[in-house]
């Protein structure tokens, strides 16, 4: 093996299980795998949001998907939601310290997605000058 310890760890796990995926990687799959759930993630390991302010940050999401997205974030112990008994109701959404230790993974799938861009783009460029 080659390569970062603990993924040459990953990977050996993930081939010692031939006919289903490991149940780390489904649960990770499971709490991530919604349409707007890394980019409700991404926004909120910058700091605090209300609902509005979220939605705004957020182009194409609608107010069901975000309240959906926000419940299941909230179920997974990924964010908190705090109520300030106020009038007008004010509430903020605010990563756990358990949604805190996503900031690697999502800083990592950043900066793959960035690779990729510009492997894209590199073939893009490629094919056009043939």
């Amino acid at each position: 093996m080659t390569g970062d310890y603990a993924s040459d760890q990953a990977c050996a796990k993930i081939k010692e299980v031939s006919n289903r995926p490991p149940p780390e990687i489904m649960a990770a799959f499971q709490v991530l795998s919604g349409k707007w759930t890394l980019i409700v993630l991404c926004h909120l390991s910058k700091g605090t949001y209300r609902f509005n302010e979220l939605k705004r940050a957020i182009p194409g999401v609608t107010q069901h998907m975000l309240t959906g997205t926000l419940k299941e974030l909230e179920t997974n112990r990924l964010i908190q939601r705090t109520i300030f008994p106020e009038v007008p109701l004010r509430v903020e959404y605010q990563l756990s310290a358990h949604g805190r230790s996503l900031r690697p993974v999502i800083e990592a799938l950043f900066d793959w997605g960035r690779l990729h861009l510009d492997e894209l783009d590199r073939l893009e460029k490629k094919t056009k000058g043939r």
